[in-house]
């Protein structure tokens, strides 16, 4: 296990991950590849002594009282372990976006114009709980040519520090700096504020965490920031619904794993079938031990025969639960229920139930979330699953990268210009 230096300041841990940049920026597919071969066969090496440390998180963040969805995203399991080198081996398949040239064309003087993608240059990450986090960015930063400076939350600081050092060790096996991929050792608040202020050295920011940790970094960062906000997910059951088919749909969407930000939070039923198929949708969501939190209307008819069910509060219309409770509400037509999305969403996945071919199509178009789904769980919404293979987070910023972001939404482009000694008239 490589050392890391506790020492540093956040400025320096930054200078030194502005000057390996160039490195990786100029570094050949094969030698990438190679680097993910051997960070693969490290961290299936040390299982043991990764699973070591995580369990010292774990141990600390329950004797702290940490909710049971933190705890979930801060495990280890040997689940998460196999999908961490699933994730690497994934990678190792995409094809590498660096020096790609797209849209070339020749203008009527006869240069010939195309744009090539080029890294960003150097990226500070803040995330919370999730240590498979620690992985999955920094893959992704190296296949796009970035150098990353990672700030995990503190809950996670072992499990985060021992999976950096396994990074820094497969770059410098490989001859790469292993400043590379950096991680800030420090759990203090202010760690952060100097990490957002270091314009100098670090050319985008992206927080993934809750509501707090997005709003102090957007607030406070001097650099440009793409946030990964809170997944306040809707499906809409509109009148043309396949009912039984929508039943599991949207079981999947919230029970399957109700902490992930693209799980459901707020179901929308158009009212035409609210009386056949809410009763269906009741007893499916009581044995999946779904809370559900109803407005006046659905609230009204079904309180005697579903006691579980309780009135909704205007909060709850805001709320990412991250938990087995969902918020339902009746909607006359797909108007309100696009109404409703547009004034209490947070621009990342909804999805509309229907056999209408034409309503669906008006649902896409008028919802502008970084993932709209026709007859789909809202848990589709994954950069693994939409064909990205690993992801850094699901933006729900428009500029720049909008929804899932993989390697090549860590690059630009930049224009390039192929002439025959072409002067400008």
């Amino acid at each position: 296990m490589k050392h890391i230096d506790e020492t540093l300041s956040v400025k320096e841990i930054a200078k030194k991950a502005y000057e390996a940049s160039g490195f990786i920026a100029n570094a050949g597919s094969r030698t990438k590849l190679n680097i993910f071969k051997t960070l693969r066969g490290l961290l299936i090496e040390n299982k043991k002594i990764i699973a070591s440390e995580n369990a010292k998180d774990v141990e600390e963040a329950k004797s702290r009282g940490l909710s049971k969805p933190m705890l979930d995203r801060l495990v280890i399991s040997d689940k998460t372990f196999d999908s961490i080198i699933e994730s690497i081996e994934d990678v190792m398949k995409i094809d590498d976006p660096v020096g790609e040239i797209e849209r070339i064309g020749t203008r009527p003087n006869g240069l010939m114009v195309g744009k090539m993608r080029i890294p960003l240059g150097v990226i500070g990450i803040i995330y919370e709980s999730r240590p498979n986090v620690t992985i999955d960015a920094s893959i992704l930063c190296l296949l796009s040519g970035n150098a990353v400076i990672l700030r995990g939350g503190s809950e996670a600081i072992n499990s985060n520090k021992i999976l950096a050092s396994f990074v820094s060790k497969s770059l410098e096996i490989n001859g790469l700096p292993s400043e590379t991929v950096s991680i800030v050792p420090y759990t203090d608040r202010s760690a952060v504020k100097e990490l957002i202020s270091q314009n100098k050295y670090i050319d985008l920011i992206i927080p993934r965490g809750g509501e707090g940790l997005i709003s102090f970094v957007t607030e406070n960062s001097k650099i440009p920031v793409i946030k990964h906000d809170k997944g306040i997910c809707h499906i809409y059951v509109d009148k043309y619904a396949d009912i039984e088919k929508s039943l599991g749909v949207i079981i999947n969407a919230k029970a399957q794993r109700p902490s992930v930000c693209n799980a459901l939070e707020t179901l929308l039923v158009h009212s035409a079938v609210s009386e056949k198929f809410m009763p269906e949708m009741l007893r499916e969501l009581k044995k999946n031990n779904v809370e559900v939190r109803a407005d006046g209307e659905i609230w009204h008819i079904f309180k005697d025969k579903f006691n579980f069910i309780v009135p909704a509060s205007d909060a709850d219309w805001d709320t990412e639960y991250l938990n087995l409770t969902l918020s339902v509400k009746s909607v006359k037509n797909m108007d309100e229920a696009i109404k409703h999305i547009k004034l209490h969403g947070s621009n990342h996945t909804e999805a509309i139930l229907t056999e209408n071919y034409t309503r669906a199509l008006e649902f896409i178009r008028k919802v502008n979330s970084s993932c709209v789904l026709i007859n789909a769980s809202t848990r589709f919404n994954d950069g693994f699953e939409l064909g990205l293979g690993a992801e850094i987070g699901i933006s729900t910023s428009k500029i720049h990268a909008f929804g899932p972001m993989g390697a090549k939404e860590l690059t630009s482009s930049k224009f390039i210009v192929f002439g025959n000694y072409q002067e400008r008239l």
